[in-house]
């Protein structure tokens, strides 16, 4: 109602104003009354958006009671002065929110944010600071006032953009804040597109755009105000490096806009901008190049990781079945080599369809992972300890006699935890036999193990070579 209805309000009258004022105050009132009620983890968040509010809907009214006392509005007022009060106070706000909301640094968001933001800086740079900058009129401070503006419509698209890409709830909340800050870029780009231009706009487009700022305000309290408000200071993980496809063809834009703007001034003949162009391109360049290195980083690590998870057991984190029989082969042939012994146990815990069945799941998961932790603490820095599959584990024990082997299975055996016991297979290495015929006889040990009332060791017997 109060955005709809302004549209119907005759335009400069002081029912305008009063309507606006009224709609920005109200809208701080709103996000005030909202901390002080919901109390959100970010209150300082919201305290400094309400005064970025209010300072700009006043900035409404300091221009009217200047008029109306006789002063000479000229460029800057102190009009201005309230009107620009709405960018750091909104950035310095929504900058907490970003921090509190990243559980570590996110570069790749980083990186992306400013590459997207210094695209959009070098037009803003282009069609609006620079004309801003180089009018005469005006004066320093009017100078400076002038490039603030746009220079704050960039600082509000930066920190969108990495609110956007940033990790964090994704709540209407947070939605709401998003289309707030739209809002305010879209009309301040608007009135400063007007502004170079030099074009007045009429009664209705007036309306419009004084209407935009309106919903604006409106956006902020109603995210301020909406229980999704306290979900908003929740950190999360930043998001996947790799970037989406739609991420991808905005990155491609920002990065062509500058040699787009040097493609366009040298068909008009007018190439006057070379040293921003080249500058905004060279930093565009860059940090293509640092997004790039990133996703390679990401790459490697993630390659890294794969290669890991295929050897290693989920569960207990040492080597699997497939890292095993890469490395019993490699281990007989060192062994053929140096002529020192080898020795290979079958470890196989006793009863543990039975504990699985008392305790349940959760309980034969911990006593694997517990296992395998006791165990390789047992067991010496050489030695080659892992899950061969279910509750079986095999060992490697190079340069180990039977009798060394021995004690050191047994020395696992004693230590296996939560009251458990394992029956065990052992043999060494005849020096001739392959990997798999090592194993078959160490299987064999096993089962006499079992058959022997289990919670032992069966050494195997040998195998004529």
């Amino acid at each position: 109602m109060a955005f709809a209805g302004f549209l119907l309000v005759p335009d400069g009258s002081n029912l305008q104003l009063i309507w606006q004022v009224t709609v920005g105050w109200y809208a701080a009132a709103m996000i005030v009354g909202a901390v002080r009620h919901r109390r959100p983890p970010m209150a300082a968040v919201w305290w400094l958006v309400a005064v970025g509010v209010a300072g700009n809907a006043s900035g409404i009214l300091v221009e009217f009671m200047l008029t109306r006392t006789g002063t000479e509005v000229g460029f800057p007022s102190w009009a201005d002065a309230a009107y620009l009060s709405l960018y750091p106070a909104v950035a310095a706000g929504l900058l907490l929110m970003i921090r509190r909301r990243s559980a570590e640094r996110d570069w790749s968001g980083i990186v992306d944010a400013t590459t997207l933001t210094t695209g959009m800086g070098l037009l803003a740079w282009i069609f609006m600071i620079k004309p801003a900058a180089s009018d005469p009129s005006i004066g320093l401070l009017g100078h400076i006032v002038s490039v603030a503006y746009p220079v704050g419509d960039v600082v509000l698209l930066a920190i969108t953009v990495r609110m956007m890409l940033a990790g964090g709830a994704r709540n209407v909340s947070f939605r709401l804040i998003c289309a707030a800050l739209m809002t305010f870029l879209g009309g301040g780009t608007a009135w400063a597109v007007i502004n170079q231009a030099g074009w007045e706009p009429g009664p209705f487009p007036h309306a419009v755009l004084a209407d935009v700022f309106l919903a604006g305000y409106l956006a902020f309290a109603a995210g301020a105000v909406h229980p999704d408000v306290r979900a908003l200071s929740r950190a999360v993980a930043p998001r996947p490096a790799r970037p989406s496809r739609s991420l991808l063809v905005l990155l491609m834009a920002a990065s062509l806009i500058g040699p787009g703007l040097l493609i366009v001034e040298a068909v008009r003949h007018q190439v006057t901008d070379t040293l921003a162009i080249g500058l905004g391109c060279a930093a565009l360049f860059l940090l293509v190049v640092t997004r790039m290195s990133q996703l390679v980083k990401q790459l490697d690590l993630q390659t890294q990781r794969v290669r890991e998870l295929a050897v290693t057991d989920e569960l207990t984190g040492l080597p699997n079945r497939r890292a095993w029989n890469t490395e019993l082969p490699r281990a007989i042939e060192r062994a053929r080599r140096t002529g020192e012994p080898l020795a290979v146990a079958i470890i196989d815990l006793d009863h543990f369809k039975q504990f699985n069945d008392a305790y349940g799941h959760p309980a034969g998961d911990l006593l694997l992972k517990e296992a395998a932790a006791v165990w390789t603490g047992n067991v010496r820095s050489g030695d080659h300890l892992a899950r061969y599959g279910g509750e079986e584990f095999v060992l490697l024990m190079p340069d180990a006699t039977a009798e060394r082997a021995r004690e050191i299975v047994d020395r696992m055996r004693r230590a296996t935890p939560l009251g458990q016991t394992f029956s065990a297979g052992l043999a060494t290495w005849n020096g001739n036999e392959a990997s798999d015929e090592l194993i078959a006889r160490v299987d064999t040990a096993l089962y006499e193990a079992k058959d022997a009332g289990r919670n032992c060791i069966t050494e195997a017997a040998a195998y004529a070579s």
